[in-house]
């Protein structure tokens, strides 16, 4: 076996298709693909070239040509695919949103500590080097007294009613898809909040269209976060601190830019990245350092926390009514 884990892709959709194409690309090893046919995984392995196409997932987490399944499939699938695969002795990388609830995130964590194995939320933001860079600026008090985090997560997407977005059945709506993203990053900056304030716009399906949330923070900060899943907003980032800001380019949770810049105006640093593909690699990578080092928990985003966040949009998701089948 080489020194690199052997990647398997449970399930065959965009997704799953991006992440692939940034292992391969950034040398990782793809050794395998499961889908519920196996039509779809040979199209899957034929278009990314890999080996081994499974008809079922069921035969992905038991192929002993696989270290870490990487799960992309809809919201509310992750923790039967996770549980499914951590029972089998797998590694696991749960696509974001981790699970459809805390008590599902809670459960897969437990298992994955309990089976000493590596389970990670595919936050592939966290890794960007830019956000590295952005946390070593914070942590040198570069910014001051950071006060406040202006970010949004608007897209304008398909509208159709049959769509996986539209449909409360897959976990459908802009809160798990898009929301997730500003209210992690919310988490990374300031931690646990101490109040939630949402509001929110229902679709004609049910689904959450668009939400306005604030984050409340013991030592007075705030997370202000506004999402929508049927109009392009700017997607950029602003931390203000008392200091200086930092001002994220769009799309902010893409590779991009960032400036560091004084209350005056003046560009103290600004950040520009070359980073191959999509970025989602800096994610895979965690996981196998986690993996040789023998630890089941990084700092830049431990399971503990994944399940706090579903805690957090748990309780958005009480305030503007929103629930999905089975809960």
């Amino acid at each position: 076996m080489s020194d690199r884990l052997r990647w398997g892709i449970l399930g065959t959709g965009f997704i799953s298709g991006a992440m692939t194409s940034d292992l391969l690309l950034t040398g990782h090893t793809v050794t395998a693909v499961g889908s519920r046919s196996q039509e779809a995984a040979d199209a899957f392995a034929a278009e990314h070239g890999i080996a081994t196409a499974h008809p079922s997932y069921q035969a992905l987490v038991a192929d002993p040509d696989v270290d870490v399944i990487y799960v992309g499939t809809p919201h509310p699938f992750h923790a039967e695919n996770a549980t499914l695969a951590l029972e089998a002795g797998k590694h696991v990388l749960i696509e974001k949103a981790f699970t459809i609830n805390e008590r599902e995130a809670a459960a897969v964590v437990e298992l994955a500590t309990a089976r000493g194995l590596v389970v990670l939320e595919a936050m592939w933001t966290r890794w960007m080097p830019h956000m590295v860079r952005i946390r070593e600026l914070i942590a040198a008090g570069a910014l001051g007294e950071v006060r406040a985090l202006l970010v949004d997560h608007d897209q304008k997407l398909p509208t159709n009613p049959e769509h996986r977005l539209q449909n409360p059945q897959l976990g459908g709506g802009a809160l798990l898809d898009l929301g997730i993203y500003p209210i992690s990053f919310a988490w990374d900056l300031f931690g646990a909040p101490s109040s939630v304030y949402a509001l929110s716009s229902p679709t004609p399906t049910g689904v959450d269209g668009n939400d306005a949330i604030i984050l409340g923070y013991p030592g007075g900060e705030k997370a202000v976060i506004h999402t929508v899943l049927d109009a392009a907003g700017p997607n950029a980032a602003v931390i203000v601190g008392t200091e200086a800001r930092i001002e994220i380019e769009p799309v902010w949770y893409t590779p991009t830019a960032f400036s560091l810049i004084a209350p005056d105006g003046t560009v103290f640093e600004r950040f520009v990245q070359d980073v191959p593909g999509r970025g989602m690699q800096f994610q895979a990578a965690e996981l196998e350092r986690l993996v040789a080092a023998g630890q089941l928990a990084g700092t830049v985003l431990p399971p503990a926390q994944s399940v706090q966040i579903m805690g957090t949009l748990d309780e958005i998701r009480r305030q503007i009514g929103l629930r999905y089948p089975g809960e």
